[in-house]
């Protein structure tokens, strides 16, 4: 009955089991359980013995042959019948033995309580003198986050394979944060209030996303966000200029950085919004991210890029890729299977400075978390485009 499964249990009760219903009111008092079973199990044991014995001394008579076969042939009996045998059905089958028996158990406990009780007073008494507190072990000991996942990992059995890999998604959320899915700021489109009104409209038409930021003179001053569908009119009738779409602009929602993506699934659903931009402790922008972008690292990809986001890859002919520096490295390990540490920088070009602490010059090659890589073109004081051929390890590997 120990080695019942509490979680599948608790699942029986809830469904109306009652032979479930009773296991778990007697599981509940486990000292009173024990000393039943205990109980139980040493008069059998005693009583074997004894019975062993009588016949041992009518057969063989009272001599010393006869003793040693007594004792040979009750611990054979006890350790066969009463000990190995039953253990190793109840730990094979835990479910099909504890459910029954707890029918047999219950109303042994009921009629044995007053023993049973005088004797667990007897044991407790001995645990404190000893400095133990019978009682105070974890009852309803819960799983941590690593058993949870092993748990998924070893059910794929049970469960389809893409819905066992939204549940590890799901576990990661608290442990991944807005930074490692966000869009660089660099790589950010926004709608500049001070330039001409002929520029914001044909950048509006020719927008990629829904939503659009409006800045004036510099991305550090974003005065709101343009949702485009508001604009469609506007467009049409060639009406758009800074004037107007201040007038519809919706207020700014911004993200402090490091916020874990768990909580920030929870802030986009209370405040209503699907789009925020990242700052640090001195609010400097570091970059956006949408609901979308969320969603996605829980069931994976799903919507359509931009093409400026979707170039960010190319595989070459001869099995290398050109990949932008400004490539994530979640990314890269997730449409590559590359394994780049995350726990450093989150693009490319951060963990290629990082690694040369220097900006390097392009024909440079080096080699991280076994992946050769050579770079192609550094611009602007940071590594534009890489290079990255196979591991040694992936090039021997068969293929599936």
């Amino acid at each position: 009955m120990m080695a019942l499964d509490r979680y599948r249990l608790r699942h029986l009760v809830k469904q109306g089991n009652r032979a479930a219903r009773l296991t778990a009111s007697l599981l509940e008092t486990t000292d009173r359980l024990l000393g039943v079973i205990l109980l139980g199990n040493n008069i059998v044991n005693a009583a074997v013995a004894l019975l062993v014995g009588e016949v041992a001394r009518r057969q063989l008579g009272d001599s010393e042959m006869a003793l040693v076969a007594a004792t040979g042939a009750a611990a054979f009996c006890l350790l066969v019948f009463s000990e190995i045998t039953p253990k190793i059905v109840g730990a094979t089958y835990p479910e099909r033995i504890a459910l029954p028996a707890s029918f047999l158990l219950a109303p042994m406990l009921r009629v044995t309580h007053p023993l049973i009780m005088v004797l667990n007073l007897f044991v407790g008494g001995m645990l404190r003198i000893i400095g133990l507190k019978p009682g105070t072990g974890d009852k309803e000991r819960t799983l941590t986050h690593e058993e949870l996942r092993t748990l998924v990992l070893e059910a794929g059995n049970f469960i389809p394979r893409k819905h066992q890999s939204i549940l590890l998604n799901l576990f990661d959320l608290e442990r991944i944060t807005v930074d490692d899915v966000m869009v660089p700021r660099n790589q950010i489109e926004a709608v500049d209030l001070d330039a001409e009104p002929e520029r914001i409209r044909h950048q509006i038409a020719t927008c990629y996303h829904t939503r659009l930021p409006l800045f004036r003179g510099s991305l550090e001053n974003v005065v709101g966000m343009l949702h485009i569908r508001t604009v469609l009119n506007l467009l049409q009738n060639e009406e758009i200029s800074a004037e107007t779409l201040r007038e519809i602009m919706r207020e700014t929602y911004f993200i402090p950085e490091g916020t874990p993506l768990f909580t920030q699934l929870q802030n986009f659903q209370e405040n209503q919004a699907r789009l925020g931009l990242v700052v640090d402790e001195y609010g400097e922008l570091k970059g956006l991210v949408t609901l979308e972008d969320i969603v996605e690292e829980i069931i994976g990809e799903f919507t359509t890029h931009s093409p400026i986001r979707a170039a960010g890859i190319a595989e070459q002919p001869d099995g290398s890729w050109l990949v932008e520096g400004t490539s994530t490295l979640r990314e890269l390990n997730r449409k590559l299977g590359t394994n780049f540490p995350l726990d450093g920088p989150k693009t490319l070009n951060g963990l290629i400075l990082e690694h040369f602490r220097d900006i390097p010059e392009a024909g440079t090659s080096l080699k991280i978390a076994g992946h050769p890589m050579e770079i192609v073109q550094t611009q602007d004081r940071a590594v534009k485009v890489v290079r990255i051929f196979p591991s040694v390890k992936a090039a021997q590997s068969p293929p599936e």
